[in-house]
């Protein structure tokens, strides 16, 4: 690339600003960069529809907000209601032993659900029936000791032995309505 001499360019600069821009550049100018924008529109207002979900939204939300927050108090009527209220379970204590818990709880509600009761076995099953409910009361009275006394390996153990009874009572109770039908059926065929 040749040197110029800076003053050289500057002589002939004067010659290109004398000249003139055409009547009428400046505004074709601004008409085409007008046109080349995108044209943006706000619409300001709002729809009835938009205001009337906002309010519905809001008043959900209201709603929402005070069911949950607004719990009502529980007053025991003595002291034996707030700890039955409060008791602990085998899963409060470690989440193995809320699986052995959740498991023996399924099986027995299982085997209690696939009792078929006839006036046959109506009396054999209320029996059954009297012998699980001192067990579940026996249930709640150690929960009730591992809610007052905290955890301890007797309680525990006693707890997942009172559920396996439960379940072995249902299993024996299922055995011998198996074999009340059977005799049945051998005499009604004999």
């Amino acid at each position: 690339m040749a040197q110029q001499d800076i003053r050289e360019l500057f002589k002939d600069e004067p010659k290109v600003s004398n000249q003139k821009m055409p009547k009428g550049h400046e505004a074709r100018f601004l008409k085409k960069l007008d046109d080349a924008q995108p044209q943006k529109t706000i619409k300001k207002r709002f729809s009835i529809m938009q205001i009337a979900a906002s309010v519905v939204i809001l008043i959900g939300m209201g709603f929402g907000a005070y069911k949950f927050y607004n719990v009502p108090p529980i007053e025991p009527l003595n002291g034996k209601e707030e700890v039955v209220s409060n008791l602990k379970s085998l899963g409060d204590i470690s989440p193995d032993l809320k699986k052995v818990e959740d498991y023996y709880l399924a099986n027995i509600n299982l085997e209690l659900s696939n009792v078929k009761l006839t006036s046959e076995n109506k009396e054999l099953f209320d029996s059954y029936v009297l012998r699980l409910e001192e067990l579940n009361k026996e249930y709640d009275r150690l929960s009730v000791e591992l809610t007052e006394n905290g955890p301890n390996e007797l309680t525990v153990s006693a707890l997942i032995d009172n559920l396996k009874l439960r379940l072995n009572l249902l299993y024996r109770l299922k055995e011998q309505l198996k074999d009340l039908n059977d005799s049945e059926m051998s005499q009604d065929n004999a």
